[in-house]
């Protein structure tokens, strides 16, 4: 079999960065208050700043294909034509724009140029992205597709806006309850980005400059033990199960926000970082991998609160990782859920700080069902 090498890496982010301060002029005021929960979640997260496809003024200003398609472009701005020789696109997002047609097909209708491709659309949350990738990776080491796309986006500024929830509130007004949504649709507002990241792989590596040998994906999932802790178009039932917006009315549906995300916050601090991060040793026994050759680990983390709980985890099982080897641009792009890999891997490939030889580890936990993805690159 190829390998596969990870040659090429761009990303879109919409508009302008929006600091702390502002964002509440993007998302508005629910019920025309300011949040209670937003210093709290800011002060525990630590962003500084995010990006949202949407104007102050609620416009919208880009779709999530349409900055998916913008960072697949981004892969050929010094060769546009190059983009026709691309014959696989594999596209991951958990906040399509759509439920049908598929969010992949909805990107490459922005990209004309690439003729008739194959296309696939993984979905799911945070590791959405990295399974496109695995798909990318596997078609290009089968050597059935020699220049495989992979690239993962989010839009999530539409389902954070205060109208959202402007039903739900007006119904505690009515039954002369609390007119504030709960902690676990309120928390999520202070945490997540918009944006788009994307990768070319190929089977050789770049005559000049690096590029970055896929060694290995490996994922693993806890949904057999663990019930939903993040979720959208559902309602979260007493026993835990979830019951989907196609079994409540159209005023039900306003009445509970149910197509707002929301997570239960208590469950993911118990399981999201013991669970797979105790499991990431078991994967690299496997692998033959000794975690002393990493040089760059890359953690997707929602939220700096988890870092040290991730870093006590990885001690705890023997495969501890230098805080000076860690490498995340949370405080600075925010969450972007699935493609909050791509913008990391992005920023360091182009860092101008990585030399060959080195061992990067990227590591992408998924709190809706406890799902994860690991991934060991050579930069080569």
């Amino acid at each position: 079999m190829s390998e596969a090498y990870i040659t090429r890496v761009s990303k879109f982010v919409p508009n302008e960065a929006v600091p702390n301060e502002e964002m509440e002029e993007y998302l508005g005021f629910i019920n025309g208050k300011s949040s209670k929960s937003k210093a709290i979640v800011l002060r525990n997260n630590k962003i500084k700043s995010r990006y949202y496809a949407y104007t102050k003024e609620g416009v919208p200003t880009h779709t999530n294909a349409e900055m998916a398609a913008s960072a697949v472009k981004g892969l050929f701005f010094d060769n546009p034509a190059e983009i026709k020789e691309v014959d696989l696109l594999s596209a991951g997002t958990s906040s399509p724009d759509q439920i049908m047609p598929s969010h992949g097909v909805m990107i490459h209708g922005w990209l004309p140029e690439t003729g008739s491709i194959e296309v696939v659309s993984p979905s799911g949350v945070c590791c959405a992205g990295m399974h496109a990738l695995k798909y990318a990776y596997m078609s290009v080491k089968l050597e059935d597709k020699k220049k495989a796309i992979a690239v993962a986006s989010e839009r999530f500024s539409p389902s954070l806006r205060a109208e959202q929830f402007e039903e739900e509130v007006q119904e505690l007004i009515r039954l002369e309850q609390n007119p504030y949504v709960s902690f676990d649709k309120d928390f999520l507002r202070w945490m997540l980005s918009d944006g788009a990241g994307a990768f070319l792989l190929e089977g050789k590596p770049n005559e000049e400059g690096i590029s970055l040998k896929i060694d290995w994906i490996e994922g693993c999932s806890f949904a057999n033990e663990e019930e939903a802790c993040m979720y959208m178009g559902a309602h979260k039932l007493e026993d835990g199960t979830l019951k989907s917006f196609k079994d409540y009315s159209n005023e039900e549906i306003l009445a509970k926000s149910v197509f707002s995300i929301k997570q239960d916050v208590k469950l993911l601090s118990e399981k999201i970082v013991k669970l797979g991060f105790t499991n990431l040793k078991k994967i690299l026994i496997e692998k033959g991998f000794d975690m002393n050759d990493v040089d760059y680990f890359l953690p997707h983390i929602s939220s700096y609160f988890f870092e040290s709980k991730i870093e006590d985890v990885l001690i705890e099982n023997g495969i501890p990782v230098p805080k000076e080897k860690w490498f995340t641009n949370l405080a600075t792009k925010g969450n972007v859920g699935a493609a909050s890999i791509y913008m990391m891997v992005e920023e360091l490939f182009n860092s101008g700080n990585l030399k060959k030889g080195q061992k990067v580890l990227l590591a992408v936990p998924e709190s809706s069902r406890f799902s994860y993805m690991f991934c060991l690159l050579t930069v080569c």
